[in-house]
């Protein structure tokens, strides 16, 4: 499989950019013609089915009609999130998986933490990535959350230990990584080499489509998802325009028309998906149908409503993201 470097999504604008510029039918059919030579010379194929599904329909630990319940960060409303006790009670509540963040130390070593800092988490402050090891494992994930009494003497885990206490309790994990694609992906690869096991029972999930590609290169034999919130460039999660300045909010709206392209198009074909996880808003029958009709699972986030959980079990009958396997609550972005 030949490299490909940067620029995944810039390749994705520019094309559409072109595309939708000309009006000669000679450009658009060269244009289309490259695009269909670019995804054969570079694109992974999916991972096969009949592994995709032990990841994604797991035949243990599911509700009746076959939908997972995956415990977001560990379940951060049930334990301190992204923590050993977090995936214990994931656990003894029934959850059919956690979904885990990805971080890395000063030291390099590969640890739970959803921010890039540790101060909403921790009663510590500062970058992860400025913290050694040794001075993270000092501070305490349990302080800021609601049950702090319940789990004092929590640590922040690395990343093996947490994956030996999911392989332990027969969990699923989502690896949700924010970023670091070179050093993820040899992470992750040096995992599955030491747990065989999580070829069959993990899959890989990033924001960034870089993210999946080096994980596809490093091992291609790994289950991989998509993760996309529509118009996450120009907005907060809240829905405010995350910029001041008029143009460049209408700017950074045409660029997020043009990642949501891409990824319904163009990335999901080109990493060789098996799954796509998207913010629960925008999902409908069609929609789920749309990505069957291309191989691909939906997976909801972040549903913590007895409502939204019984719509998404019973009606769509798609995997589920939850901060509580517990009750009702309010999501953690």
């Amino acid at each position: 499989m030949l490299q490909l470097g940067d620029g995944l999504t810039l390749f994705s604008a520019i094309f559409i950019v072109v595309l939708l510029g000309t009006r000669r039918a000679l450009w658009s059919t060269v244009l289309t013609v490259s695009v269909y030579l670019f995804l054969v010379v570079f694109r992974f194929p999916q991972v096969p089915t009949s592994r995709s599904r032990l990841v994604l329909r797991p035949g243990s630990r599911v509700s009746a009609s076959g939908v997972s319940a995956v415990a977001h960060r560990g379940g951060g409303h049930d334990a301190p999130e992204n923590t050993i006790a977090a995936i214990r009670a994931a656990s003894e509540n029934g959850a059919t998986g956690v979904e885990l963040d990805l971080e890395f130390t000063a030291d390099g070593v590969p640890i739970l933490m959803h921010d890039e800092t540790v101060d909403r988490t921790t009663n510590g402050s500062g970058p992860v990535s400025k913290l050694l090891f040794s001075e993270l494992r000092k501070l305490d994930p349990a302080a800021k959350h609601r049950l702090c009494d319940r789990f004092r003497g929590e640590k922040v885990p690395t990343l093996q230990e947490a994956v030996e206490e999911c392989i332990k309790h027969q969990l699923i994990i989502y690896f949700d990584v924010k970023g670091h694609p070179d050093e993820a992906a040899a992470a992750l690869k040096e995992l599955f080499r030491k747990y065989p096991v999580l070829y069959n029972t993990s899959i890989v999930c990033s924001f960034e489509p870089k993210v999946i590609y080096r994980m596809r290169q490093a091992d291609p034999d790994v289950v991989t998802a998509l993760t996309h919130r529509p118009w996450s460039l120009s907005r907060f999660v809240d829905g405010k325009p995350k910029f001041s300045s008029a143009w460049k909010h209408h700017w950074m709206q045409v660029l997020d028309v043009l990642l949501d392209w891409a990824h319904h198009h163009l990335l999901w074909n080109l990493c060789g998906v098996s799954a796509f996880l998207v913010q629960k808003n925008i999902i409908s029958q069609d929609y789920v149908q749309y990505w069957a009709d291309r191989g691909l699972e939906v997976v909801a986030w972040t549903v913590n409503t007895a409502v939204e959980k019984e719509y998404y079990q019973q009606l769509l009958k798609i995997n589920y993201i939850t901060d509580s396997l517990i009750e009702d609550c309010e999501p953690h972005y």
